[in-house]
């Protein structure tokens, strides 16, 4: 078997230009299908990185307080911040930092133009990461020390026409639900970076807190930032499991509901249906919010194999009539062969192996180019300003590609490969050695 694997590693390179051109057909089918699956494998991690830093943490706590004489009105809140930090560290979660927000929509209104927003209350003392991913193109962060101050996109700005230094009018409803309004300073203006960057504006938690109606010390959100964010459902669960020995907890894990999307939303609609008394708590994560993230991947995925397998079918066509053209030219050669006592097994085989060679030489060049294609496009610096910021790693694509997706796509186009030349191989198996070699070249 050997022998007949050295003959068709002699055989492709007899016939080098042809060996090279379907070859390359292969290369450049793996190569595409590669470069999609390292965007889509970076795809979520840079994500889920990008909005970690926004919305400042992996895992997040967030408290609900049923109020009114039948239970019927909601207030986000965390009253007890001292009962979270205990069970925080008494979980042994690896926290980085720990964040609290509070954050509401409203109306922003100036000079007669309005715009609904939603508008977070940080404490940018400790929350300094938000720097690294929310870059200023007009104002300063040092403005943010005016308690009134507020950071919005440029997007935003330009609604509402607006320049640093300017104040804006808010219209906004309490934590209790009652109507109220305020006035921010125009802080900064930040790039605008995407669908986050325009949803989301930035303050300074104790202003939102007055506007909300929340007391010194509350907050509707603790945000945690974890050292490895491929911990985060583990700390997820032993956070939950601490906290649910002396506090009120939503289910965690809870299925989807017809129309909730996220895990985080199913768990919302089922809060609605509960009643109890006192501050009830979700613990939810980011992979819980992002949730959707993972299905444009996997369609992703999807769309790259239906690539892989198409572009194929199309290689297969070319690769089995090349082999039916090879099988003719070497009919002599091959009656040689059987006449001296080459079985009709090896015959195929050895067809096959040239199929094999193909494909492996073809898969390995193809990934080989996408590396490289890879390191090009990642060496170039789209900036943090860059309207494709979510999906970018410190302002450049990146690619990750799973070891065992290549592996199945390798192995996908040897089986396809393989099945092309089948038929060639067999018919070429079949000759009888006579009449073979009573057959002119």
């Amino acid at each position: 078997m050997k022998t007949i694997a050295n003959i068709a590693f002699r055989n492709l390179s007899r016939q080098k230009k042809r060996s090279v051109l379907l070859g390359a057909a292969i290369a450049f089918g793996v190569m595409i299908v590669t470069l999609i699956n390292g965007f889509a494998g970076a795809f979520v991690s840079n994500v889920s990185d990008n909005f970690s830093y926004l919305l400042a943490g992996h895992v997040f706590v967030s408290g609900v307080e049923k109020t009114g004489a039948k239970l019927d009105k909601e207030i986000e809140v965390i009253r007890d911040d001292a009962v979270l930090t205990a069970a925080l560290k008494d979980a042994g979660v690896p926290a980085k930092y720990v964040t609290r927000r509070s954050d509401f929509d409203g109306s922003l209104i100036f000079e007669g133009k309005k715009v609904f927003h939603s508008i977070a209350g940080t404490d940018l003392a400790n929350e300094r990461f938000l720097r690294d991913r929310l870059v200023l193109k007009e104002g300063s962060w040092d403005n943010m020390k005016d308690p009134r101050a507020i950071v919005l996109s440029d997007k935003i700005a330009g609604k509402l026409n607006v320049q640093v230094g300017d104040r804006i009018l808010v219209s906004l409803k309490t934590a209790a639900g009652q109507n109220n309004a305020g006035e921010f300073v125009l802080a900064g203006i930040s790039f605008d970076t995407g669908i986050l960057g325009s949803l989301m504006g930035y303050a300074n938690i104790a202003y939102v807190n007055e506007l909300l109606g929340l007391a010194s010390g509350e907050y509707m959100t603790m945000g945690i930032m974890l050292d490895d964010i491929s911990r985060t459902e583990r700390s997820a669960t032993a956070l939950y499991d601490r906290m649910k020995a002396s506090l009120q907890l939503f289910d965690r894990g809870v299925k989807d509901e017809k129309g909730a999307t996220t895990p985080f939303m199913a768990m919302m609609r089922k809060q609605n249906r509960e009643q109890w008394n006192g501050v009830k708590y979700r613990v939810f994560t980011l992979n819980d919010i992002l949730a959707q993230v993972q299905q444009i991947v996997d369609a992703i995925n999807i769309a790259a194999f239906v690539i892989l397998v198409v572009l194929f079918f199309i290689v297969m066509v070319g690769i089995t009539n090349t082999f039916r053209m090879v099988m003719y030219e070497r009919i002599r050669e091959i009656g040689t062969m059987r006449a001296v006592g080459v079985q009709r097994g090896e015959i195929r085989s050895m067809f096959l192996y040239e199929a094999l060679f193909l494909a492996i030489g073809g898969a390995l060049a193809g990934i080989v180019l996408a590396l490289v294609a890879m390191a090009v496009i990642s060496f170039f610096n789209l900036g943090m300003d860059s309207p494709l910021f979510i999906i970018l790693k410190n302002g450049h694509l990146s690619f990750r590609v799973p070891p065992f997706q290549a592996v199945g796509n390798v192995l996908v186009i040897a089986v396809l490969t393989l099945a092309a030349a089948f038929f060639p191989a067999r018919n070429a198996a079949r000759l009888d050695p006579a009449v073979a070699l009573r057959t002119l070249k």
